[in-house]
């Protein structure tokens, strides 16, 4: 029986079954009130309801991440999982500081340039390599939750996993979301012994949407991760399976226990930004969050409010998505290992340069990469990253925030299944040719204990008072930055509720690429882009995940995907 506060939830988002300033990282509050209702949205209504029960047991957002993570990587395992990694910005109400959490997963320590290369030195096919026992990097998800837990978390550690435990026990009804990928099996994974052995359904076919999946394997990981900890991915029997499955072929791995022991998340200051009376505050490198940073600076010298949904105001987000991936794809990687201008590429001085480039009315020739002050030129990464991630934001009744993307990189990962989860194939995130043919390396390229760049970018949002308002983010692949930022836009410059934002249409602009979800913008906006000159490939669907709650007037405004399952839950 449902519990009265429960029943008193409202559901902001209908889809059951079916979001600088370095150093500016510490925000002190202009005002605390006394408590907060709890809000929760992910990409599931089975997770969401388990991150809410968390938070109503008076859990922090920390433990309610923990909760939410354990159920999606059982019911969205398509998107995430114990085997993973992901990028978190964490807001500590109290002591008004943004930390920013990196748990992506590195590659190991033997790991060469060579590492997606055939004999012959020509890049492997992307289909092969995904499934392969070289895709799979140390995972880092779970070492980050328990990192961020032992400093903001309330309840005890293995007390945040009974919904996932009971879930894989019982069994959960499969989404049609889920579902769908089954029954399309257009994916690599589709052709593993262990999605066929886990989603067949025994006679050539796949489980469907509606029916019950059991996970026995997953329950008993989840009660010994309870029990045990964290240390579970550091060294031990889930260790050696998830090391023998990598070194099975084809094009087996080299991950060995060393990999595993020395791997750490880290943390620090997230990079805050200003934009126009905002805050803006992300993860840094290997997230790409700091170049949706660089867009959004591009964009505030533009009167947007000016442009609300006309051609001209998507034509600026065209053109700042346009110029944010031509330096991103130049300069982003993990900064432990390659120098990149977190500063100098949302100096003001190098803004204008390229926003000078940005004419109103007429299309602008596909950019090149710009050279910031002082920054290291590489060779262009085409790195190719699928859509396969997922995202959640939650308040706790103390006023904590949790933004937190989160993936095993493809569908399914690699396809290879060890105590019930999948394995990630983040290592396919590095660029496969690590040199140009002249020599210039890729800053993204293959090395031993790299981390690969990442496009996962959860966002915080601040007022000009640093008071916390707000939070998004986004699933999608290297897409993950435009779908951010279109929502920004919408949210913070066309005053859009955060589920309007959030449905408005996807535009993704990639150099030459300039893809729009056709049916969802208005005729004459898309006409209007013809007749500056952009050549513009119209779709439908394309895969966000958006779940976003803004804050403010004493009033929460949560708005899910409409394209995708997830739900924003309200408590008492």
């Amino acid at each position: 029986m449902r519990s009265p506060a429960f029943l008193t939830r409202r559901l902001f988002a209908s889809a059951l079954l079916v979001l600088g300033l370095s150093g500016c990282a510490t925000l002190t509050p202009k005002s605390e009130p006394a408590a907060f209702k709890p809000v929760v949205a992910a990409a599931n209504p089975l997770a969401a309801k388990a991150g809410m029960d968390i938070l109503e047991n008076g859990g922090t957002a920390i433990d309610a991440a923990v909760a939410v993570q354990a159920v999606l990587g059982l019911v969205e395992p398509q998107s995430s999982g114990l085997g993973g990694g992901a990028f978190m910005v964490y807001y500590d109400h109290k002591t008004g500081k943004t930390t920013a959490y990196n748990g992506r997963e590195t590659a190991p320590k033997s790991a060469t340039g060579k590492l997606f290369l055939k004999a012959d030195g020509t890049p492997l096919p992307f289909n092969e390599a995904v499934v392969s026992g070289r895709a799979t990097g140390v995972p880092g998800a779970v070492l980050m939750l328990e990192m961020a837990h032992a400093e903001h978390g309330k309840l005890k550690w293995k007390d945040l996993f009974g919904s996932a435990e009971t879930l894989a026990d019982e069994g959960f009804i499969i989404s049609p979301r889920l579902g769908n990928y089954l029954a399309s099996a257009a994916f690599p994974q589709s052709q593993t012994p262990d999605v066929i052995a886990y989603f067949g359904d025994g006679n050539g076919g796949w489980k469907k949407t509606g029916e019950r999946l059991k996970n026995p394997a997953y329950a008993q990981t989840v009660r010994t991760l309870a029990d045990k900890g964290a240390v579970i991915f550091h060294e031990g029997a889930l260790v050696d399976a998830i090391i023998a499955k990598t070194h099975q072929g084809p094009l087996p791995g080299d991950l060995q226990p060393d990999d595993f022991k020395t791997y750490f998340p880290k943390q620090g200051e997230a990079v805050c930004d200003t934009y126009r009376v905002y805050i803006i505050c992300v993860p840094p490198p290997p997230s790409s969050a700091v170049s949706l940073l660089q867009a959004l600076k591009i964009i505030e010298a533009f009167p947007m409010s000016d442009y609300a949904n006309d051609a001209r105001g998507w034509q600026v987000i065209i053109e700042a998505e346009r110029l944010m991936y031509a330096d991103r794809d130049q300069y982003l990687a993990d900064d432990d290992f390659v120098d990149v201008p977190v500063k100098a590429l949302r100096d003001p001085a190098y803004i204008k340069t390229r926003v000078a480039l940005i004419t109103i009315g007429k299309a602008s020739p596909a950019p090149t990469f710009g050279v910031p002050s002082k920054a290291v030129v590489w060779a262009k990464d085409n790195t190719h990253e699928p859509a396969g991630t997922t995202h959640m934001v939650i308040r706790d009744r103390y006023g904590n925030a949790v933004s937190m993307t989160t993936t095993v990189e493809s569908i399914f990962g690699t396809g290879r299944m060890v105590g019930g989860f999948f394995l990630n194939n983040q290592l396919t995130d590095f660029s496969f040719t690590p040199v140009t043919k002249d020599g210039q390396k890729v800053a993204n390229a293959v090395e031993g204990g790299k981390r690969p760049r990442s496009s996962m970018a959860p966002v915080l949002i601040f007022d000009k008072n640093k008071n916390f308002i707000g939070m998004v983010g986004s699933p999608g692949g290297t897409s993950i930055l435009s779908y951010n930022l279109k929502a920004l836009v919408g949210v913070l410059d066309w005053g859009l509720p955060m589920a309007d934002a959030i449905a408005l249409p996807n535009v993704v602009a990639r150099g030459d690429a300039i893809r729009i979800e056709a049916p969802l913008m208005k005729p004459e906006i898309l006409q209007g882009l013809k007749g500056m000159g952009y050549t513009i490939q119209e779709v439908t669907g394309e895969n966000s995940g958006l779940h976003g709650v803004m804050f403010r007037e004493g009033k929460i405004d949560g708005g899910a995907d409409p394209r995708r399952e997830g739900v924003v839950l309200v408590g008492e």
